[in-house]
């Protein structure tokens, strides 16, 4: 089986690989398992990749490089437009060459190749939505119009669109679904994590430094604590535009010895900080299925997160963590009231553990070999 992948994210070569962002290309290696040959149409960047990326595994890859581009401004429209013509075509080319056709969105290739893929109904078809599926929350133009595609029976034939939740929206076509980090093998007990003030309360972010993901916000919270008598230790896993002002703020109010930024670091270093976390502060304005929620009720570390897309299913509303405003006087009053209820906190850090340990990547594994089971039969 040829497998097609059309996808935004960004590419890097190194030393004969290539090279994508670490978690996307952990799920993109399972889906490679099972197929003879692989062709990715992406953009290419010619810079090295970071730590947080990862190689792609498999004996037989072919990569098209298409310029990066999108629509967010009219200089940016204007570029695009100069580019579609070529990217169209690339995108057309690849999938008449494909057994199988995966599309990763939301993303402007995941729009065209959404287009696209009408002109081959009979092609066996896949499309991962990672974005917020949640048919009332507020989104660009182009989420709109993939997820309008993706739904469309008419003209979207012998495609499976996965996404994040239960929604009142589905076609036939739409099929829930979840994604994974870790393995059987690594669902370890876990040492119980008392929560007191004779120790530190240990806060942590993972993700982009976008002001999206609100990073700035979990600063907030340690401040807070920290003025309250309550010792506290905030770890922050990830890098972005925001870095600088959360810098700037860190100087300015003088938490240096609080609040730690380590950057883009290996996924192992990460694992190793939920393990030793007791609150994930993670307050996004969109997600899909945050990977970075369920990693931590992996490993025990209670997540303080917004309803927003699955996330109220994922903490089942508030029994196995809390659904908070993005408020920090809000969520560091919640860290007091675990505090003064340290029983309360490690029955729920507990749901919140078996619950993501159900997840796991054997799982994911077995889910997709049925996906492409089914589109060669």
């Amino acid at each position: 089986m040829r497998m097609l992948i059309i996808t935004h994210v960004l590419h890097f070569f190194e030393n004969g690989k290539v090279y994508a962002y670490g978690p996307y290309v952990r799920e993109m290696n399972l889906w490679f398992k099972y197929v003879n040959e692989v062709i990715v149409v992406a953009p290419l960047e010619n810079c090295p990749p970071d730590p947080i990326d990862l190689p792609y595994e498999h004996p037989r890859i072919r990569f098209e490089a298409v310029p990066a581009f999108s629509f967010t401004t009219l200089p940016n429209v204007l570029r695009a437009l100069r580019h579609l013509p070529g990217v169209l075509f690339r995108i057309g080319a690849a999938m008449r060459r494909a057994d199988h056709i995966h599309l990763r969105c939301p993303g402007n290739m995941g729009l065209l190749g959404c287009l696209v893929q009408v002109a081959f109904p009979n092609k066996p078809k896949t499309a991962k939505y990672a974005g917020n599926w949640d048919p009332e929350s507020r989104q660009p133009w182009s989420y709109r119009l993939q997820k309008w595609l993706l739904r469309n029976t008419w003209l979207t034939h012998n495609m499976q669109a996965l996404v994040y939740g239960q929604w009142p929206d589905a076609t036939r076509n739409i099929l829930p679904f979840f994604t994974a980090s870790y393995s059987e093998a690594e669902a370890l007990p876990i040492p119980a994590r008392s929560i007191d003030r004779a120790q530190p309360v240990r806060l942590l972010f993972v993700g982009g430094l976008h002001a999206g993901k609100r990073p700035l916000l979990a600063v907030k919270v340690a401040k807070m604590l920290s003025e309250r008598g309550v010792p506290v230790r905030l770890d922050v896993y990830g890098d972005g535009p925001e870095r600088a002002k959360l810098e700037e703020f860190i100087w300015e109010n003088g938490l240096g010895e609080k609040v730690f930024l380590h950057g883009n670091v290996e996924a192992a270093i990460v694992k190793e900080a939920y393990s030793r976390s007791h609150f994930l502060v993670f307050l996004s304005r969109s997600e899909g299925w945050p990977k970075v929620v369920a990693e931590a009720m992996f490993w025990g570390c209670l997540p303080l997160t917004s309803p927003v897309s699955c996330v109220p299913e994922m903490v089942g509303n508030g029994e196995r963590g809390d659904l908070l405003p993005a408020d920090s006087d809000t969520i560091a009053e919640r860290i007091l009231w675990y505090i003064r209820h340290p029983g309360e906190y490690l029955l729920k850090a507990e749901k919140a553990m078996a619950w993501s340990r159900q997840y796991t990547l054997e799982r994911f594994e077995k889910e997709i070999q049925k996906l492409l089971y089914h589109s060669s039969l």
